[in-house]
């Protein structure tokens, strides 16, 4: 079994997530960590047991002796890191948001195509196991022809104590976990032709947006509604499960809260469970999400292995991230966005 050597650039929050995930895999070890937090260094590399650490990503590549580089900062330094790893001819995996306007994204991937290295997007919702139930669900043509769907995201968790940064952004909601509900829609219904948005900043506290309502026009003539709060107070929190509604001409998907999926067509009504168990080192709520990001991870090795495209590969994504763009777009001007003239 070939090892893949990996590096991984960032040691925050959510990044312990993908170094469990890379644990969790026997062919791959993680040889090299990079922060520019010596203490965040020290904890990621004591936990995890890596030696080589650095706190200069340039460093880091001028010593080499990795297969893979997974950057796993904020999007103001994804740039200059996907760029960096493409002039060192190494592949890559980059967190979302990916970049932060579309042409810088496209520039990312430019990079990426002239260096002949494979980049992926970690964007990991679409590996949720609940969701690949539902695409599973829809594709077995229990409810006949999709027409209408909705994907949904609304709670009131405080995302901002964990992550401080987010509530300084012009940008929030739609950025950073939008991308996520419109990668989700995509997965789900195809590529989008328009995007009609509207946002609000509820909480007076934070500079962006906190909802926001998008409905989106497929290349297949589905409809369907994006929508995504962090300003919703329920009586029981949801957090953070994503809620899907889908009619077909011979019936019902929904994925309810609490992960439960219920079918209905003219076979009949199936309800189950589609929540998974625990991994070793996963907490809940966070349970779904960090699975998703064993499972991206999984799906990454599996595609340098093979020398195939991922399926959330750059180029995938500028799709998801021309959505991001078009929504915003939107909202400023009050009108439909054609996603065409967006991507060119």
């Amino acid at each position: 079994m070939t090892k893949h050597k990996g590096a991984v650039i960032g040691c925050g929050f959510f990044a312990m997530n993908q170094m469990n995930g890379w644990r969790d895999l026997d062919n791959v070890e993680i040889v090299a960590i990079c922060d520019r937090d010596p203490q965040r260094l020290k904890i990621a590399g004591d936990e995890f047991g890596v030696s080589r650490r650095y706190q200069s990503a340039e460093d880091m590549f001028a010593e080499g002796g990795f297969d893979f580089v997974d950057i796993a900062t904020t999007v103001q330094s994804h740039k200059a890191l996907v760029e960096l790893a493409a002039r060192h001819k190494v592949p890559t995996i980059c967190q979302k948001p990916f970049a932060l306007n579309l042409d810088d994204a496209k520039a990312m991937v430019k990079a990426a195509d002239d260096a002949g290295i494979p980049l992926m997007v970690h964007e990991n919702f679409r590996w949720q196991t609940p969701l690949i139930e539902v695409r599973k669900a829809l594709d077995s043509g229990a409810i006949g022809t999709p027409f209408w769907g909705r994907i949904s995201f609304r709670s009131g968790y405080d995302v901002f104590a964990a992550q401080p940064y987010l509530a300084k952004g012009k940008r929030f909601i739609i950025e950073d976990l939008g991308i996520h509900v419109l990668d989700i829609a995509r997965f789900l219904f195809g590529d989008a032709t328009s995007i009609t948005a509207r946002t609000t900043r509820v909480r007076p506290d934070i500079a962006g947006e906190d909802v926001a309502t998008m409905l989106l026009g497929h290349d297949n003539g589905m409809t369907s509604v994006v929508d995504c709060s962090y300003s919703t107070y329920l009586p029981e929190e949801q957090f953070p499960e994503t809620l899907v509604e889908i009619d077909g001409s011979e019936g019902t998907i929904r994925l309810l809260k609490d992960y439960q999926l219920v079918v209905h067509g003219k076979a009949g009504t199936e309800r189950r469970s589609v929540e998974r168990n625990l991994l070793p080192w996963a907490t809940k709520p966070w349970h779904n999400v960090q699975e998703s990001v064993a499972l991206i991870e999984k799906h990454w090795v599996e595609c340098l292995a093979m020398a195939r495209e991922p399926a959330t590969s750059g180029h995938d994504n500028l799709k998801t991230f021309a959505l991001v763009d078009a929504a915003y777009l939107s909202a400023e001007r009050g009108e439909t966005v054609n996603l065409r003239e967006l991507l060119g």
